[in-house]
């Protein structure tokens, strides 16, 4: 894997990033387009190290919680290394956090030392301290605020921290004994879920989960690459490859949705990690240009987007990377490959012309020099998925959670199958497990193809699996079983000994008549459509399939709705018409659904789902939230229906 820094734990993995890479740029950050400000890796430790200083003088012990609130910044590294280097174990959320999550967080944790990016946040937490009895340090990040009284700036830290070594030997030692002190079992983070499904609860990583992630994630970078973080830091999918890009001497160039456009384009990066969201967002403004462009254009870029299909549906069979869930017919093999060998052939000088004059200006757009981004933190819908894939941006889709650290499987260029999230990465064993019975369905030698092609609970044994849930032995016990850690994610083992992902057993509802259905692939096909923004499928115990949607403001103004807010729109009865044409259109038993999950009923919502109230920082829909939220208006759909459940 390259030249990467292999290490016990992550100060020492810093501190040979320090020696090893010196000079070279680490991170920097947006000034204005096209003007970044780098700090080198020298620089970076020894800011860590000045800040760990100052940490321990403010009372923080070896193994102490430390809060680290916060979005992506500079200065969120910094404390990160500042908390690892004086032997303390940070507690990191984003920004959005709510009063009553950083009551629990806080009081839960035992934090007495927290670190507020923006004065926004600062006062948030100062509104709770009556509620926070522990917490009895803030330190401000923001390098453009003044600390108010009684609170600490991170930077004003850092030069005391620095002042301090340079005059007592004996803090450079207590440092050193700190650093000794780790081992690799010890926490290096306890981070809180997001409650998709209710109450936080508190993950413990240690070091040993990271480093072993560190070793095998299948990307080789070196210092010449570029890394786009655009992902929450303080989520553990983004915060891996923050440390992955230290041990490998690449520069992270610190972005927000505001600005990836133009990051993008000035940046260039070769590798980036991503969210589904993202994607389908560059989606819909690439279609959206190609739509408003003239005519010439629209059908040059169809033409080279039909031989780009061809082209790589031919090599995907050729080279036996179509999805297979079940088992490879070898007369279909024999008819076949001499058809799509010939298709290939065809297809092969008219494709190279469109894909450099029709489809590299597009790459472009997605700074034209990826080697890959892996996108994670959900399912990526197949359609987004084979778009970019067949258009040349290689999206990667890898599969994880907090619990693992987070990387389970990915899905790499040499064994791409769409629809899949890739073999699981080295040293990881899955296997999937009857939800009923607990009867292991692979591997499994009594069964058919060891019991490929077979949906169960994915269960997950590996070095990146977390030492437990904080000061919940039960929740823990029930989630690691003999080493195992049940995900609560349905899956299957494909024919191509691919991982395939078929949603959350916790998500799956369960209709009046016994029939389980998954929600994610109804919401998937639904989001595709460019009049709905956000939905949700619900029906537990109920007759038939409901749904809640929010529509897309920006997609009826395309259709010429003159609207300016949710509230107006929902209002025009058009709309309602449009919403009720576009499901009955993409969900139906001809496009792959069960009779059951065709959806009878639906309601419009006049309010967007947003990041900390129904969504979480990766954009993953809260369920419980939003039902509680919309209980009224759910019964509503049901009301005259005389067979619901309770």
């Amino acid at each position: 894997m390259g030249h990467r820094i292999t290490a016990k734990h992550l100060p020492e993995l810093y501190s040979e990033a320090a020696r090893r890479f010196g000079s070279l740029p680490a991170f920097a950050t947006r000034k204005k387009e096209m003007e970044w400000e780098p700090v080198s890796y020298e620089e970076l430790y020894q800011q860590g190290l000045n800040l760990a200083a100052s940490l321990m003088d403010l009372g923080v012990d070896a193994r102490e919680h430390v809060g680290l609130f916060a979005d992506n910044r500079y200065e969120w590294i910094l404390a990160d290394y500042g908390v690892q280097l004086c032997g303390a174990v940070d507690v990191p959320r984003g920004r959005d956090i709510t009063e009553a999550e950083l009551i629990y967080i806080i009081n839960h944790a035992g934090i007495k030392v927290a670190f507020a990016e923006t004065k926004a946040l600062l006062r948030k937490i100062e509104s709770v301290r009556a509620d926070t009895p522990k917490l009895k340090e803030i330190i401000l990040m923001d390098p453009e605020a003044e600390a108010p009284e009684g609170i600490h700036h991170i930077h004003d830290l850092v030069k005391k921290g620095g002042a301090r070594r340079k005059e007592d030997p004996a803090v450079e030692a207590s440092l050193k004994t700190r650093v000794d002190a780790i081992r690799p079992d010890d926490l290096f983070t306890l981070i809180y879920t997001s409650g998709t499904t209710g109450k936080p609860k508190g993950v413990m990583l240690t070091h040993g989960n990271i480093t072993s992630q560190v070793a095998v994630i299948p990307v080789d970078l070196d210092c010449t690459d570029r890394v786009l973080s655009i992902l929450p830091v303080w989520h553990i999918f983004e915060r891996v490859f923050e440390v992955f890009t230290i041990a490998c001497g690449v520069c992270t160039y610190y972005t927000n949705i505001r600005y990836l456009g133009d990051d993008l384009r000035d940046v260039e990066p070769t590798f980036m990690g991503s969210a589904p969201r993202l994607w389908e967002s560059l989606h819909e403004r690439i279609l959206k240009r190609v739509r408003e462009a003239h005519w010439m254009r629209r059908l040059l870029f169809h033409t080279g987007y039909f031989l780009s299909i061809q082209y790589n549906n031919s090599l995907y069979f050729l080279f036996g990377r179509e999805l297979h869930l079940k088992p490879a017919s070898l007369l279909r093999r024999i008819l076949l490959t001499p058809l799509h060998a010939l298709r290939w052939l065809i297809v092969v000088p008219f494709y190279g012309f469109f894909n450099v004059a029709v489809l590299e200006p597009i790459r472009l757009s997605a700074g034209g020099s990826l080697k890959a981004t892996i996108s994670g933190g959900g399912a990526l819908p197949a359609e987004i998925d084979r778009f970019f894939n067949y258009i040349g941006i290689p999206v990667l889709e890898g599969y994880g959670m907090t619990e693992t650290a987070p990387v389970i499987a990915v899905r790499l260029e040499d064994h791409l199958v769409i629809g899949t999230v890739g073999p699981p990465i080295e040293h990881t064993e899955v296997r999937i497990v009857d939800l009923e019975s607990g009867e292991v369905i692979y591997p499994n030698e009594a069964r058919p193809h060891q019991g490929r092609g077979i949906r169960g609970e994915i269960c997950v044994k590996g070095p990146q699996v977390m030492k437990g849930y904080y000061r919940d032995e039960e929740q823990t016990a029930a989630t690691i079983q003999d080493g195992w850690l049940r995900t609560g994610d349905l899956g299957m083992i494909t024919f191509n000994d691919c991982l395939k992902i078929l949603g959350r057993s916790k998500a799956t509802i369960v209709l009046l008549s016994g029939e389980n259905l998954e929600p994610a692939p109804i919401e998937m096909r639904l989001t595709q459509s460019l009049l709905i923004e956000h939905c949700m499928v619900v029906g537990q115990d109920k007759k038939h399939v409901g749904l809640l949607v929010v529509p897309s403001l920006e997609g009826f103004r395309e259709k010429g709705f003159e609207e300016t807010t949710l509230k107006e729109l929902v209002a025009n009865p058009d709309v309602k018409k449009m919403i009720r044409a576009e499901i009955k259109k993409m969900i139906t038993v001809a496009g792959g659904f069960k009779p059951f999950e065709l959806v009878k009923d639906f309601r419009l919502l006049d309010r967007g789902f947003k990041v900390g109230e129904e969504l979480t920082s990766l954009q993953k829909m809260k369920r419980h939230v939003i039902t509680d939220k919309y209980e009224a208006l759910i019964e509503e759909m049901y009301e005259n229906d005389s067979s619901k459940g309770g």
